[in-house]
């Protein structure tokens, strides 16, 4: 994704995405700031440390994209995400922990998060997070995405589905199969040569189609269909 497509003038003036950042601990936070506020793309419109500084500026701010660590005193960051979706239903929050068991982040999805990226990913992985949730879809790092696939496979039976289940298209079951293993709508649109625009009406498409609402559906559908297959890692 251009960073510069995350660009917009209001006023006469260049704005790039309003950001909040949730993290107790100020060295970390403060570091966090200064890298991401480089980004030409990127503003900085707020900064919190726990539950009720969140709300608090939150409500002060309206940022768009709340980057928000798990680990926080007193009310969890999951609870931190729940509260934030329900007093601002447009908000997009990434999570950024150290956590990546994939019930974890399975719970911190189902909590609101529409993007989860891990501390040791680095900032150019947060970065690509905050614009793709920015931009409308949902986001998990590499490592992330593998975790979570690999959790719902252990407690799925994989089959080929029932006589009940909708037909797909066979550009609908390759749309599915990128859809699951992660790739954003940009993504999928360059490795099929189709526009942003195409890859988002075949999603609307499958939603409708399956019944489901979110892409750890997507995912659970995928694995139960044989259509997402999990390589080994060396």
């Amino acid at each position: 994704m251009d960073p510069l497509c995350s660009v917009r003038k209001i006023g006469g003036e260049l704005v790039g995405i309003r950001v909040m950042l949730v993290e107790d601990h100020v060295i970390v936070r403060e570091g966090l700031k200064a890298l991401l506020a480089s980004e030409q793309d990127i503003e900085i419109v707020g900064e919190a440390g726990n539950f009720a500084e969140a709300l608090q500026v939150t409500a002060q701010t309206r940022p768009e994209v709340v980057v928000l660590d798990l680990r926080l005193p007193g009310k969890s960051g999951m609870e931190v995400c729940r509260a934030l979706k329900e007093a601002f239903p447009d908000i997009k929050v990434v999570i950024l922990s150290m956590y990546d068991e994939e019930e974890t982040v399975i719970r911190a999805l189902k909590s609101g998060a529409t993007g989860y990226v891990l501390k040791k990913a680095g900032v150019a992985e947060l970065l690509k997070a905050i614009r793709a949730v920015h931009s409308g879809e949902a986001y998990l790092d590499s490592t992330i995405a593998r975790r979570v696939v690999e959790g719902l496979q252990k407690g799925l039976p994989l089959n080929r589905g029932s006589e009940t289940d909708p037909e797909l298209t066979p550009r609908e079951e390759e749309i599915l199969r990128l859809v699951a293993e992660g790739l954003t709508n940009q993504e999928i649109a360059r490795k099929l040569f189709i526009s942003v625009k195409t890859v988002q009406a075949h999603r609307a498409n499958l939603m409708k189609k399956l019944g489901v609402h979110d892409r750890v559906d997507l995912v659970k559908y995928a694995l139960r269909k044989g259509l997402l297959h999990l390589e080994k890692e060396d």
